[in-house]
């Protein structure tokens, strides 16, 4: 396998895997294999496939081998996290910026999927709302269920990335200011207007949903 000018050898495992045409869940070559077709030490090849592992691109099964993994973006939630709690600016300000990219996202998607959720899926989406009372999963699992129809499996992990963090980085505003009562009216507005099919209340309950957020954070700020 031809060297590439500065590659190291998990880049150039990870070609390997683009040249070959490998899949997620497909064997790789085996340590001896790659020590052959990369001219790498055993431990080279060891330090880079750990490596890739951490990222979610090989997945090692152990006793049955190495395959290609699905590099979720679950993997970078440590590190999204970290970048927030040790923001430049602090913490409240960096979290500050991560619900501003989410309502970016979400009131965007929100009005493309207003036209196409399926009476299954707004029926499933008020049983979340009511479970949102308590577990704090089900919100989790009503803002993917929103897009799904989007078809767009990056979008979907984002947005899941971002809530993950938001939820493990949230203490730090202290105790909330909404009731539960509010939080969940919030999020039926967002259902009655998607079963209305009118996109701009959908975008605008959106909204409304993350200026509560956004003013949680400000109080945060003010006291900081």
């Amino acid at each position: 396998m031809a060297r590439r000018s500065g590659e190291t050898v998990q880049d150039r495992i990870v070609a390997l895997i683009h040249d070959r045409g490998l899949v997620p869940g497909e064997a790789m070559p085996t340590e001896p294999q790659l020590m052959d077709l990369l001219g790498a030490s055993r431990n080279s090849v060891r330090e880079a496939v750990r490596a890739l592992q951490a990222l979610g691109i090989v997945e090692i099964r152990h006793g049955f081998g190495t395959f290609v993994g699905k590099a979720s973006l679950d993997v970078l939630s440590p590190s999204l996290e970290f970048r927030i709690r040790s923001g430049s600016q602090g913490a409240v300000k960096a979290l500050h910026d991560l619900v501003e990219i989410r309502e970016i996202l979400e009131t965007g998607l929100i009005a493309r999927v207003a036209g196409t959720t399926t009476a299954s899926r707004l029926s499933a989406l008020d049983a979340l709302v009511t479970a949102m009372q308590t577990d704090l999963e089900a919100d989790r699992a009503f803002h993917a269920l929103l897009y799904e129809s989007s078809g767009n499996e990056l979008v979907l992990q984002l947005i899941d990335l971002f809530w993950q963090v938001y939820h493990q980085v949230e203490p730090i505003l202290g105790a909330p200011d909404s009731v539960m009562e509010d939080i969940v009216a919030n999020h039926r507005r967002i259902v009655d207007a998607l079963r209305a099919q009118d996109p701009v209340a959908a975008s605008e309950a959106m909204r409304q949903h993350f200026r509560g957020v956004k003013a949680r954070i400000a109080r945060a700020e003010s006291t900081a």
